[in-house]
């Protein structure tokens, strides 16, 4: 189990949006605060980021920024340029006058810039920490020389974007899902050799990762900690004082946690008997789900799955 993406997969709601954008200076564009996540890559030009707190931020081609935690942000061609406010749709309609699908288009008199534009949609009241944790804005530079993985994403959704044919609307949700799974593991490769605590080194944790998969593939086993001890190939105390202090919980409290983020999910997203969701998530009756549930989100499953729907 890839702890990464299934916590992605976990907190998703909603579907991804994506856009090729092209625009000709001067122009800019405000993102209002909103529970969407943003990515954008520059593939032509300069774009300037302008976040809600902090300095502009010059971005040249091949750039990549990804805003976890949208407390509001402008893209312009230049920090003083005029700023109009515009919100991503949830679906693939044309976006701004005389833009196909998929495809933004402000037009000027000055120097072009071509961006890819994404946004993602989390569950905010039930944000897993490996998404908390995550800075307000995180910048990949360009590597001159350097082909990646993420290049390699990027490629093949600007060219989705740019001649949509038959396939395109299922390639995009996979392509658009890559670039997000990409821009987060280089940031987190990155993260690895600068900080010894939280879920950049967990996940590069040699006896750590193997016990996160183990609950992560069968979060209805019955674990204890010398169960997951022995994944990890630790001591009981060890492993208990190491998962506590780079993930920032003990391993007992992080299955509870995560069993009831899959609970809230299953909920939301499916409608299999509380029973079934019950047992995927390793409570024996539907009477222990419903009590642990209630503890953690303050109302019974019946309830949240009302609302969800």
């Amino acid at each position: 189990m890839d702890v990464l993406s299934d916590v992605l997969a976990a907190l998703r709601t909603g579907r991804p949006h994506a856009a090729r954008t092209q625009t000709q200076a001067p122009w800019g564009v405000r993102f209002p605060a909103s529970s969407a996540a943003g990515c954008h890559v520059v593939l032509q030009g300069a774009v300037w980021l302008i976040p809600a707190e902090g300095t502009p931020l010059a971005l040249g081609p091949g750039d990549v920024v990804f805003i976890p935690q949208n407390n509001g942000y402008a893209l312009a061609d230049h920090p003083d340029s005029p700023l109009v406010d515009w919100r991503p749709t949830l679906d693939d309609a044309p976006v701004g006058p005389a833009s196909a699908p998929g495809q933004v288009r402000i037009d000027g008199p000055g120097a072009t810039s071509t961006m890819l534009c994404a946004a993602y949609y989390f569950d905010r009241d039930r944000s897993h920490p490996l998404l908390d944790e995550l800075p307000g804005v995180i910048h990949l530079p360009a590597h001159v020389g350097r082909r990646t993985s993420l290049g390699g994403a990027v490629d093949l959704l600007g060219a989705e974007l740019s001649e949509p044919r038959a396939g395109t609307t299922a390639i995009l949700s996979s392509l658009v899902d890559m670039l997000l799974l990409f821009t987060l593991r280089t940031w987190f490769d990155e993260q690895t050799t600068r900080t010894t605590t939280g879920w950049a080194t967990a996940l590069a944790d040699p006896a750590l990762r193997p016990a996160l998969q183990a609950i992560h593939r069968q979060p209805e086993r019955q674990w204890t900690v010398v169960d997951l001890a022995g994944v990890a190939g630790l001591s009981r105390a060890a492993f208990a004082k190491r998962f506590a202090t780079i993930v920032g919980r003990p391993p007992l409290a992080y299955l509870t946690w995560w069993r009831m983020t899959l609970a809230a999910q299953l909920l939301r997203d499916s409608d299999l008997p509380l029973r079934t969701i019950a047992a995927r998530t390793g409570y024996t009756t539907e009477f222990a789900l419903t009590k642990a549930f209630k503890r953690e989100y303050a109302q019974p499953p019946s309830h949240y799955r009302r609302q969800s729907a």
